[in-house]
């Protein structure tokens, strides 16, 4: 299994604020995302991403996020496996403390 980069909820909050042009997408189910996500993510349910390649660009690094960081994790692996720059956002939104919408 390879290694896959990951980044903490902290560290993506503090490039969040310093108006970093980041990539997140949320692979969480319609109602998780309902309760509230990062502002900026997109979001595409994880059992889609396949049919949803089309969107990633292979030029850019994207940073996945998931309730613990398991579903996003399991994501970033499939995804690397394609060629795709991936990170996983350890902890998932059980340890955001940032803006929610």
């Amino acid at each position: 299994m390879e290694h896959i980069e990951t980044i903490t909820t902290d560290e993506l909050q503090k490039k969040i604020e310093a108006g970093e042009k980041l990539e997140l997408v949320d692979v969480r189910e319609d109602e998780e995302v309902a309760a509230g996500k990062i502002p900026d993510a997109k979001h595409i349910r994880m059992g889609t991403i396949p049919e949803n390649l089309d969107y990633f660009d292979k030029e850019k690094e994207y940073i996945f996020i998931c309730r613990s960081g398991n579903r996003s994790g399991h994501v970033c692996q499939y995804l690397n496996e394609q060629g795709y720059k991936v990170r996983n956002m350890v902890g998932g939104m059980l340890e955001w403390k940032g803006e929610t919408k």
